[in-house]
C-alpha cells in the first residue's frame, strides 16, 4: 500500500516544500507554508476510485484532431458572456470568487435559472435546499430542468452527476467540498487541491462545463493555495463594497478569451440588474462649479466608457505631505506629480494629495493621465473644469502628451453621452477627420498646452 507523501505549500503562491519554513522562498511571505498530503498514486484495494469510470484518452496526431470551434453555452447575461470571452466553454472549469456577501451565489443562481432549455445540477454545500428555493422564488422563474443537490462529499456528487447527467454543474462552494482519499478537514490546502483536480478531469474526459464559488480571504485573494487559480481555465473575481449597488466582474485567466473584460452590475432586491452603459453611472449628474473633477475615457477590453477622477490638495497639516489613491496606481500618481513640478512649475511636495476613481473601478489604462493631472490642479487652483470637456491622453516624464490606442471609440463614447469638447494627443490627431464628429477635437501636445485648454 502507498504511503501518503507530505509536503508544504505555500498559500500564497503555491511553492512546494519538502520541510517547513516561517519564510517562503519565492514569495517571501511569512507564516503561509502549510501542511499538504499528497494522495496514493493508485487508489487502495476496496476503496473506489474518485472519480466515474471514463473512457481512457490515448495520444493522437496533431493533424488529426478536429479544431472546429465549439459553440459556446450562452449563459442569458451580456456582462458574463463578455467576461467569458463569448458564453461558457463547454467542459471548462470556472472558478467564481469573491467576499463574503459580495453576491457570488446571487449571480450564479440567477443565472442558471435563465438557462430554460439546460439541464443543471446546483450542488450546495453552505445553504439546504429550503433557502435556495426561497432565493430563487425572489430572483425570477423556475428553472425545470435546475437539479438541487445539497452535499459535501465528492464521490457522492459524482454519484449524483452521473444519475442527473447535467450539462452544467455549480458547486457553492469548493471550500465545503471533501473526499474521502485526503485524511483533512473540508477547506484546507489538500482538500481544495484533490477536489479541483479531480473536477477538472471529470469536466474534461466529460465535456461537463463546472463553475466553482470560491471565498477571498483577509488578504484579497481566493482561499486555498496559488495552484488552484492554476488548475482551473478561467478565473472570474467579483468585487465591490456591500455598502455600495454596484458590482464589478472582473476576469483574472482566461484560456479562452480576453481578461481585460469586465462587466458591471446594480444590486437590487430582486437580484443584479446588468448595466449597459456604465458610463452614465460613474458620473457625477451635476458638476458644474465642482473643482478637483475631470472626466476621461478609459477602455476596458474592447469597452469604452467614461470614468470621473476627483482630486483634492490641501495643504500638508503635518508637515510631510500625503499621497492616498483609491482605484489608481500611487506610484504613477507620484510620477505625475513630479511631472508636474518640474516641467510646468506647481509646487505641489507641500500639498497633500488624494486621488478617487468614482464608482469604485480600479483603472489601469494610461490614457486617463490627462484627466489626472487636470484634476490635481483644479483642485491646487480651486478652478471647476467646464462639464461638457472630456479627456484622453498618456503623460510622459518630459511632459508631453503620448498617444493612445483606439481613440476613435473613446471620442465616440464622449460624443453619444453629449460632450462637446475632449483633449486628445496631437499625435491622434493626425488620422483623425474633424467634420465627422460632432464633437470638437482639441489635439493637445504637452501637458502646458492642455492647462491653457482647461483654464485659459
Amino acid at each position: 500500500m502507498a504511503k501518503d507523501k507530505t509536503i508544504y505549500v505555500c498559500d500564497y503562491c503555491g511553492q512546494e516544500s519538502v520541510k517547513w519554513m516561517g519564510k517562503c522562498p519565492a514569495c517571501g511571505q511569512w507564516g503561509t507554508m502549510k501542511e499538504f498530503k499528497t494522495a496514493p498514486s493508485k487508489p487502495s484495494r476496496g476503496k473506489p476510485s474518485i472519480l466515474p469510470s471514463l473512457m481512457e484518452e490515448k495520444a493522437v496526431l496533431l493533424h488529426e484532431i478536429d479544431a472546429d470551434i465549439e459553440p459556446r453555452i450562452d449563459m442569458g447575461d451580456a456582462e458574463l458572456n463578455r467576461v467569458l470571452g463569448g458564453g461558457l466553454v463547454p467542459g471548462s472549469l470556472v472558478l467564481l470568487g469573491g467576499e463574503p456577501g459580495i453576491g457570488k451565489s446571487t449571480l450564479t443562481l440567477q443565472t442558471v435559472l435563465r438557462l430554460q432549455d439546460r439541464r443543471i445540477l446546483y450542488v450546495s454545500g453552505e445553504e439546504s435546499a429550503r433557502q435556495i428555493k426561497l432565493r430563487a422564488d425572489r430572483l425570477g422563474p423556475t428553472n425545470e430542468g435546475l437539479y438541487v443537490l445539497c452535499e459535501t462529499s465528492l464521490e457522492k456528487i459524482f454519484q449524483h452527476i452521473e444519475d442527473v447527467k447535467p450539462e452544467l454543474v455549480v458547486i457553492d462552494s469548493i471550500q465545503t467540498i471533501q473526499t474521502e482519499t485526503v485524511e483533512s478537514s473540508a477547506g484546507s490546502i489538500s482538500q481544495i487541491r484533490e477536489c479541483a483536480a479531480a473536477l477538472l478531469r471529470y469536466a474534461k474526459s466529460g465535456g461537463v462545463s463546472i463553475l466553482l464559488i470560491g471565498h477571498i480571504n483577509k488578504e484579497g485573494s481566493l482561499a486555498g493555495p496559488k495552484v488552484l487559480e492554476h488548475i482551473v481555465d478561467a478565473v472570474l473575481q467579483f468585487e465591490g463594497d456591500q455598502h455600495h449597488l454596484y458590482r464589478i466582474l472582473r476576469s483574472i485567466k482566461n484560456r479562452f478569451g480576453s481578461t481585460s473584460e469586465l462587466g458591471i452590475y446594480e444590486m437590487r432586491h430582486d437580484g443584479l440588474r446588468q448595466v449597459s452603459n456604465p458610463s452614465e453611472l460613474l458620473l457625477t449628474e451635476n458638476r458644474e462649479g465642482l473643482s478637483g473633477v475631470a472626466i476621461s475615457c478609459s477602455i476596458e477590453g474592447v469597452r469604452p466608457f467614461l470614468i470621473e477622477t476627483q482630486a483634492l490638495v490641501s495643504t500638508a497639516a503635518y508637515g510631510t505631505a500625503q499621497r492616498s489613491t483609491t482605484g489608481f496606481d500611487g506610484r504613477r500618481l507620484n510620477m505625475l506629480l513630479a511631472v508636474l513640478e518640474k516641467r510646468v512649475g506647481f509646487k505641489l511636495a507641500q500639498k497633500d494629495v488624494f486621488l478617487n476613481i468614482a464608482g469604485g473601478l480600479r483603472v489601469t489604462d494610461p490614457a486617463i493621465d490627462l484627466s489626472v493631472v487636470a484634476a490635481v490642479l483644479s483642485s491646487n487652483g480651486d478652478m471647476p473644469i467646464e462639464g461638457d470637456v472630456c479627456m484622453a491622453g498618456e503623460v510622459g516624464l518630459s511632459g508631453e502628451i503620448r498617444p493612445v490606442a483606439r481613440i476613435e471609440q473613446r471620442i465616440a463614447e464622449a460624443q453619444k453621452l453629449g460632450f462637446n469638447r475632449i483633449l486628445i494627443p496631437a499625435h491622434n490627431a493626425k488620422g483623425l477627420n474633424p467634420k465627422q464628429y460632432k464633437i470638437e477635437l482639441v489635439p493637445v501636445r504637452r501637458v502646458v498646452e492642455a492647462v491653457r485648454e482647461l483654464f485659459g
